[in-house]
């Protein structure tokens, strides 16, 4: 297989990922504007805006991640992939048309919130679909810098949503309404960004479909050999496995550390650093530009060097840190809210660059799907309950936003300890069994 292919359809798996980070945070830095719901034509508060943010995870976590994964294995990633493409987007046009159509607040955040559940099922499967093929297309050559890559453009949607949005939704004056057709501005975009995902994977799986015939994968009548067919039984021995326990741990664990944090990332910083709204949003803007300078350096250096638990641990001390920083610096000091962030953004890159391109050694390729859904389902559940439990205390604060603050990274802090021991016990396994090759660096375990 020529690299120029291996490229192109890395590049063809990388915008539906970019479109789905972009769609999920357009939010993030306006999330301040849901602590003034009489100024929202749409009405949302804080509680409901962490209702609605919760609602990616719900499907996920009773059964769907799951379930959808094993159909990924069982009946291939080109048909069930597409299948959960094409929700992600319509489950994002729901949410647009909830939030522009002039329903009542309640009645628009239940529409918004089955949208956001059809939209996050579909777009954690894909994420599986896409992890599954560049683990496949990938193996035995450079599959952390490839994951890396992945990642890191698929953070720049994070980072355009961050950037784009508060340019999308112009900060109002004291009194002044926004209306239904501003808020939704950045909704349209990240719309269209699905749509033009959904297009170049559909370009993927022609490639994928041409490459399998000519390796041989699939025999003269399109059918997979024996060998490679996965079996219902392969999920008792992902389940029974140390190892992929500890990771999906580590994953839920450190995940919530900071995603469930950029939902509030304004929220958070504007009171505890005295920033205003535009210098909050370049701030926690921060966190994609460094995972995407860093997450492709970091994979590089898994690919050569391994030692790929210590890279784990190390994230995950580096997100403590920051969580500290963040919650216990001066008041109203912006150089410890940049510090902290630029800290955040450091770890961010570490634990995935080293944790995804992990669980291919432990785990056979095709039992990939239904593993890394196994590990998003987990994740999920943090997904789901931490932005509900950050929301709560936010609109409960009255007009200590500053206190707000402060206990919602009391929430961070302990999540970022959990990690750390999650992390240091996947370490020690690893050294008690050598042959795994989890600390290898990827080419030689391959």
């Amino acid at each position: 297989m020529k690299k120029s292919l291996i490229w192109a359809a890395l590049a063809c798996l990388v915008v539906p990922m970019f479109g789905s980070y972009f769609f999920d945070d357009m939010f993030s830095t306006l999330s301040q504007i849901f602590s003034h719901p009489e100024s929202l034509e749409l009405g949302w508060d804080s509680a409901q805006y962490g209702f609605y943010a919760g609602g990616y995870s719900f499907l996920c976590v009773w059964g769907g991640l799951v379930v959808c994964g094993v159909l990924l294995d069982l009946y291939g990633v080109r048909l069930v992939g597409s299948i959960f493409v094409g929700l992600m987007v319509l489950g994002a046009g729901l949410v647009t048309y909830a939030i522009t159509a002039g329903f009542a607040p309640g009645t628009s955040m239940i529409i918004a919130y089955a949208g956001c559940m059809i939209f996050g099922l579909g777009s954690e499967i894909a994420g599986v679909a896409v992890t599954r093929s560049i683990a496949k297309w990938f193996k035995g050559k450079n599959v952390a810098l490839a994951m890396g890559l992945q990642l890191a453009i698929a953070r720049l949607g994070t980072a355009a949503a961050f950037v784009l949005s508060p340019v999308l939704v112009a900060q109002k004056a004291p009194g002044e309404i926004y209306t239904l057709s501003e808020t939704a501005r950045p909704a349209f975009l990240g719309l269209v960004l699905l749509l033009a995902g959904a297009v170049l994977w559909a370009v993927f799986v022609a490639m994928d479909a041409r490459r399998d015939r000519l390796e041989g994968v699939v025999n003269a009548k399109g059918k997979i050999r024996e060998e490679d067919k996965f079996k219902l039984s392969d999920i008792t021995k992902i389940l029974t496995n140390r190892r992929f326990i500890l990771i999906s741990l580590l994953c839920v664990f450190f995940y919530c550390c900071i995603i469930s944090f950029k939902k509030f990332g304004t929220a958070i910083v504007i009171p505890r650093f005295g920033m205003d709204i535009e210098s909050a949003k370049w701030t926690i803007t921060m966190i994609p530009f460094f995972t995407v300078v860093f997450t492709p350096l970091f994979g590089a250096l898994v690919d050569k060097i391994g030692k790929a638990t210590r890279w784990m641990i190390l994230g995950a001390v580096l997100v403590l840190v920051a969580h500290l920083v963040i919650g216990f610096a001066p008041q109203g000091v912006p150089f410890y809210g940049y510090l902290g962030i630029a800290i955040l953004g450091v770890g961010y890159s570490l634990v995935p660059s080293a944790m995804w391109p992990s669980v291919p050694k432990i785990v056979p390729e095709k039992s990939l799907g239904t593993a890394y859904s196994l590990i998003y389902w987990i994740q999920n559940m943090g997904m789901l309950l931490v932005p509900i439990a950050v929301g709560a205390i936010f609109n409960s604060a009255d007009d200590d936003s500053a206190g707000a603050a402060v206990s919602a990274e009391l929430i961070f802090i302990g999540l970022a300890v959990v990690a750390i021991l999650v992390a240091l016990a996947l370490s020690r396994s690893s050294r008690l069994n050598p042959s795994l090759g989890l600390d290898l660096p990827s080419k030689a375990k391959a």
